[in-house]
Parts: structure tokens; C-alpha cells; sequence
């Protein structure tokens, strides 16, 4: 009868985070967490550059008049960078990188009171978020 090793649930996911990481190609993922924005206006932003080619959507980021789109910017040049770091030896220039996915989901809240009329108190729900972006060449895919 062999013995079998018993590996930790934390060994064994440290070596398949370390796995994923040595896998050169493919797609990369960029996460902001806890974005002091409400959900539902990071997403009018990221609705816009879904789908989009990256410097394409740049620029739109950089012409749009909104606040969270200063966030997303910088996300975007971050799972930008994420994607220079895992592939290695492939130019930017000659690949056409697009936005795959992006979600946006509901963060924490911060709950407060404010005071209303006849001693009543009214709530105030400072929402937050957390955006996933994820950035692939189209030439992997075809």
C-alpha cells in the first residue's frame, strides 16, 4: 500500500496561483477594489469601453467627463502593463489587445444617519465597488 501526501489547502493553492503565473499568453486581469463610487455609475463608465480596442478606449476614457473614468483609466493601463509583464518578448504594437470583459460589483457600505425632522433619522448608504477588468489579444483567439 503506498501513502499518499497530504498537501495543505493553502500549499496547494499557492502552487496553483504559482502555476497560472508560469503559464506564458493569454489573457490578464487587473481588479479594483473598494472604489468609493456608487455601482451604478462605474458601470455608465465601463459600459462604454466593453468589447473596445485599447487605445480606442483610452481615449474615450480620457474625453469622458466623468469621474469614475479617471479609475477605470488607470485600471485599464495597469491590466495594460499586467499583459506587457506575462508575455514577454510580444510587441504591443503588433497585437491587438481588447477590452474582453469587465464586471463591476456591489463593495462595502458605509451606513450613517442623518438628522431629519421631528427627531427622525434618515439613512445614508455610502456605496462602494469593485471592477474586474480583463484585457486578451485578438490574435490568441482566432
Amino acid at each position: 500500500m503506498e501513502a499518499t501526501t497530504k498537501i495543505k489547502k493553502s500549499v496547494l493553492i499557492r502552487q496553483q496561483k504559482e502555476a497560472a503565473k508560469a503559464q506564458t499568453g493569454g489573457a490578464s486581469v487587473a481588479k479594483l477594489q473598494d472604489c468609493p463610487t456608487s455601482p451604478r455609475k462605474m458601470r455608465l463608465v465601463v459600459d462604454l469601453v466593453r468589447g473596445v480596442e485599447v487605445n480606442k478606449a483610452l481615449s474615450i476614457l480620457k474625453f469622458t467627463n466623468k469621474e469614475a473614468a479617471i479609475r477605470v483609466e488607470k485600471l485599464l493601463l495597469s491590466a495594460i502593463k499586467n499583459w506587457e509583464a506575462k508575455n514577454e518578448g510580444v510587441r504591443l504594437e503588433d497585437t491587438t489587445l481588447y477590452v474582453k470583459e469587465v464586471s463591476v460589483g456591489g463593495g462595502r457600505q458605509l451606513k450613517r444617519l442623518r438628522p431629519a425632522p421631528q427627531g427622525r433619522g434618515f439613512r445614508i448608504r455610502k456605496r462602494s465597488n469593485h471592477v474586474t477588468l480583463v484585457v486578451d489579444s485578438k490574435n490568441d483567439n482566432n
